[in-house]
């Protein structure tokens, strides 16, 4: 039993200098002797939050070259310090051992998956891409117009990208002949 009821914080509080309970009145053995996560980082880095098009500015706190901590950004003009519950949970994107970190393919008609190396998967991805490109050319329309087009390839774009990425996007699809270029902001 060897606590007792004087040891209270709003005892402290109403018969201490510490009235409004916002100093010593309110603090504990236990609140003096821990220290907050970020206090142990060796840097810290900038970053904004990949869940949505907002953008929300963070601070990811790294030791040992790990994250141990992602915050908002207080120097953010665009959410001044403050982070959605996806955005709050941004640490676990990055720390989570469930994260795949290696490409993995099924190939057609398989049971099972296997790691690429991601050298080979960006030149499937490419050569895919260009052969159906070339299989669904058009130079010209049904009713003789120039068209120079492929219906053969479309973008939904996601809106975790930035207004640069999408500008990026749009021209790269749009230089390969896609007119089917769309983003989920929009829908």
């Amino acid at each position: 039993m060897g606590r007792s009821f004087l040891g209270w914080p709003v005892l402290r509080q109403l018969s201490g200098r510490d009235p409004l309970g916002r100093g010593p009145a309110v603090r504990s053995a236990r609140t003096d002797s821990i220290s907050p996560r970020i206090a142990t980082a060796d840097r810290v880095a900038k970053s904004v939050c990949p869940y949505c098009a907002v953008g929300c500015g963070q601070k990811v706190f790294v030791k040992d070259e790990r994250v141990i901590q992602i915050e908002g950004d207080p120097d953010s003009p665009v959410s001044r310090g403050r982070l959605c519950p996806k955005g709050s949970a941004s640490k676990n994107l990055v720390t989570s051992s469930m994260r795949q970190t290696k490409v993995r393919y099924r190939r057609p008609y398989a049971t099972e998956w296997e790691d690429l190396d991601l050298d080979v998967a960006m030149n499937m991805i490419a050569d895919r891409v260009v052969k159906a490109r070339n299989d669904t050319w058009q130079d010209i329309d049904a009713d003789g117009r120039k068209v120079r087009r492929t219906l053969g390839i479309a973008s939904l774009g996601g809106a975790t990208l930035d207004n640069e990425e999408n500008y990026l996007i749009k021209k790269l699809f749009t230089a390969m002949g896609a007119i089917q270029i769309e983003n989920q902001a929009r829908i």
